[in-house]
């Protein structure tokens, strides 16, 4: 798309009031399908995070009313998203009440739209505290959550609205199917961002092993795991390496899967003198607007969180997006991601950092899902994620940049264990013919780099990541994978390697460089 019809595109929206045309052009499909469809019809709409849901539904809302004598209520499940939609229903000319539990209800007859979260509605309405007999439209934002679908029995004569950037019921015994009769698609991310609506995510996979990580009841990895993990030296250094390789100085926000790990991920950072912030939901109101405050002011700032920020989040200046958790939630995944993929003037990009595998079982933030299989076959689209196991047998190790200068000499530096498994199977050697060729080409690596055999010796130990992978590699493939086996191993394939280079360093420097050593 060229600079102007993308700076025209972005000014086609002058006030709160105007659209985009495809936002027109959902709010036409969807007005279609109340002409057409029986009154107690249940429509679910997709749009990306960063889409304009809001936009979308509060236009409705305000058309809604001007041509049907009827009421509307819009339901959210936290107070911020209750908050947001009132303003945004305020903006469009809409006049509403929200129904907290606080609120006085006396002069409800005064108003045509309502505002409430789930649960506190499901008290006003089983306290016979609010009159629903001429609510004609139901819009429930966030509608993969499953608990509004306990409001549909008090709705049957309502028209209901569901919208979601993700059609998938947070909990896979409830699928979607079963609560909504048609899901209209609207627009996609890669047009979202092809057009310059929404920022392009720019991956990078940090490979993790996973399978210590326990599944829960709700489907996703428990939270006790995940600190079991999260909080251990080696995936703290990770996470700070990849920070400093990929984020240092630009605006952060980092996603954890518990409490435990976003406070030891505050710790770490502290430590480092890094400008960090931690948030979680036991944080006062007081204390969450004075963080998001800071966070929003300050141009290298981090914040650690757990999840509390994947709705109701709004800071388009956020330039790295960090998942420093494993999820099996397709929703969650689209919805952290998504916290980075607002526009600016000066911003159309934004990096993703995974250490949690996510890229491999979700595939990247972006692609082309098919949302109506999705929708309707929710069990078949869970029952084919690739599992853990499946993913960590196809990881290719990558040495780190700084790592791969020092080996600049050396066209390839991987060794695929896989492949001399399958070899050494073919040829009836014995298994260890693979070590042994294992060690030979990471010898051959650092004489490459090296003028002497001290200089060699010194890279061997740089190795020590790669040595671990291809060990992990080997055990898995020989089906041997104890702990006190695969530790023997790694230390014993360190003192070979060593050994190998003292050994053979000045007959392979020759063949390397077509010459001895020069002794000085």
């Amino acid at each position: 798309m060229s600079t102007s019809a993308k700076e025209l595109a972005l000014q086609e929206r002058q006030t709160d009031k105007d659209l985009y045309s495809y936002q027109k052009g959902a709010i036409n499909k969807i007005f279609k399908s109340f002409e057409d469809a029986p009154e107690d019809y249940h429509l679910l709409y997709q749009l990306p995070t960063g889409g304009g849901k809001t936009v979308i539904f509060s236009e409705i809302v305000r058309q809604y009313l001007k041509h049907h004598n009827k009421k509307v209520l819009v339901m959210t499940h936290r107070i911020e998203l209750c908050k947001q939609t009132a303003s945004m229903l305020t903006e469009f000319g809409v006049v509403n009440k929200i129904v907290s539990s606080k609120a006085n209800l006396d002069d409800q007859a005064d108003y045509s739209c309502f505002v409430a979260m789930v649960e506190t509605l499901n008290n006003r309405l089983r306290d016979n505290k609010l009159d629903i007999s001429d609510v004609g439209l139901v819009i429930i934002d966030e509608a993969h959550y499953n608990s509004f679908t306990k409001l549909f029995k008090f709705f049957e004569k309502s028209f209901i609205l569901g919208v979601t950037a993700t059609p998938l019921s947070s909990n896979i015994e409830l699928p979607m199917k079963d609560n909504y009769d048609e899901l209209i698609v609207g627009e996609s991310i890669p047009d979202l961002i092809e057009n310059g609506f929404l920022a392009r995510a720019i991956p990078y996979s940090y490979n993790v092993g996973l399978t210590s990580l326990v599944v829960g009841s709700n489907g996703d990895y428990t939270v006790q795991s995940s600190d079991d993990l999260y909080t251990g030296a080696d995936m703290l250094s990770r996470l700070l390496q990849a920070y400093e390789e990929r984020c240092k100085g630009k605006k952060t926000l980092i996603f954890n899967n518990g409490i435990n790990t976003s406070l030891y991920v505050y710790d770490t950072f502290r430590r480092e003198g890094y400008p960090i912030m931690h948030l979680d939901n036991t944080a006062t109101k007081k204390q969450r607007k004075a963080i998001l405050k800071w966070f929003r002011e300050t141009p290298d700032a981090i914040l650690t969180s757990v999840s509390i920020l994947t709705t109701g989040f709004d800071e388009p200046t956020v330039e790295n997006i960090i998942l420093n958790r494993a999820t099996r939630s397709l929703t969650l995944y689209y919805q952290m991601i998504g916290r980075g993929s607002r526009v600016l003037p000066n911003k159309d990009s934004f990096n993703v950092i995974d250490l949690g595998n996510n890229f491999h079982r979700f595939g990247p933030w972006g692609e082309d899902l098919d949302w109506h299989r999705i929708f309707k076959s929710p069990g078949f689209y869970m029952d084919h994620l690739v599992d853990d196991e499946e993913i960590e047998s196809n990881f290719r190790y990558e040495m780190p940049d700084e790592l791969r200068k020092q080996f600049a000499n050396s066209e390839e530096v991987y060794f695929d264990i896989r492949k001399a498994y399958t070899q050494s199977v073919k040829n009836g050697d014995s298994t260890k013919v693979i070590l042994e060729q294992s060690i030979a080409q990471h010898a051959k690596i650092c004489i490459e780099n090296s003028e002497d055999v001290f200089d060699a010796l010194i890279l061997a130990k740089e190795l020590g990541d790669d040595i671990d992978h291809r060990i992990d590699k080997y055990t898995k493939c020989i089906s041997k994978s104890t702990h006190n086996f695969v530790s023997w191993l790694k230390d014993d394939y360190r003192l070979k390697l060593r050994s190998y280079l003292r050994e053979n360093f000045d007959s392979i420097y020759e063949t390397v460089h077509g010459h001895p050593p020069v002794e000085e």
